[in-house]
């Protein structure tokens, strides 16, 4: 990818982020809408149209250059030790959540009973982990690419089965907005195959949907929990009866 192509992504993706629109950077550098969608698909963008739409946006030229060279080079995972540290320490792990889900400082201030000197403390121990970026006036930077995820068998996903699942299945799941169902039957390798890229799709899915919400404000966007497994498997009962 060129470097306009990255910031030019680097630029839409902010937008969707900031839930500012074509229309709104239109009026910004006092052009029509489709001169700024032209702008932002064709590769003719000049510094000074860089810098305006920089400005709108909250970075620096430099901070929006550095911005489109890090989406190359971003976290797909923790190591085992980072995690574990996360799991340690209760409010350090409620922060990390926050502000993958692009909560702002006073976000965190306004909802959970944390101080805003150790609401700080905790962002720069995630900075110092790399997970973010704590940049001037403490806006967050994530240091995360898209796809980032738990280590498979790593200390988040042991938390969640042994603090979390037990939580998140205690749920009669009869709300309007809940589901819960479990289907049972006899698949071919193949078949299992397909299931499980069709599960990698809706994964895809319910990521894509996260970003698109982040444009709505955060009284209106509520933390959600999707629970995917697959796996061979009968019941106990039945194994101990097989022959």
């Amino acid at each position: 990818m060129s470097e306009v192509s990255q910031l030019l992504s680097t630029i839409k993706r902010q937008l969707k982020l900031q839930g500012k629109t074509y229309c709104d950077v239109a009026a910004a550098l006092h052009l029509s809408e489709a001169s700024v969608k032209r702008l932002l698909t064709s590769e003719t963008l000049g510094v000074d149209r860089l810098v305006e739409i920089g400005n709108l946006l909250g970075f620096t030229l430099a901070e929006l250059t550095q911005e489109a060279a890090l989406s190359e080079s971003r976290l797909r995972t923790l190591a085992p030790a980072q995690e574990k540290e996360l799991v340690s320490d209760t409010k350090l792990l409620l922060v990390a959540v926050c502000a993958l889900n692009h909560w702002t400082l006073r976000d965190m201030l306004a909802v959970y009973r944390l101080s805003e000197a150790e609401c700080l403390q905790k962002l720069l121990h995630l900075d110092r982990l790399h997970l973010i970026a704590l940049m001037p006036g403490n806006r967050i930077r994530l240091n995360v690419a898209r796809d980032f995820d738990w280590l498979p068998d790593g200390p988040i996903r042991q938390f969640f089965r042994t603090q979390g699942l037990d939580d998140f299945l205690g749920s009669r799941f009869d709300k309007a907005d809940e589901s819960l169902a479990f289907t049972h039957g006899m698949l071919t390798e193949g078949a299992l195959a397909r299931m499980q890229a069709e599960l990698r799709q809706l994964r895809t899915r319910f990521a894509e949907l996260h970003e698109e919400s982040l444009a709505s404000p955060l009284p209106k966007r509520r933390g959600s929990g999707l629970l995917l497994a697959l796996r061979e498997w009968e019941p106990a009962g039945f194994t101990a009866l097989r022959r």
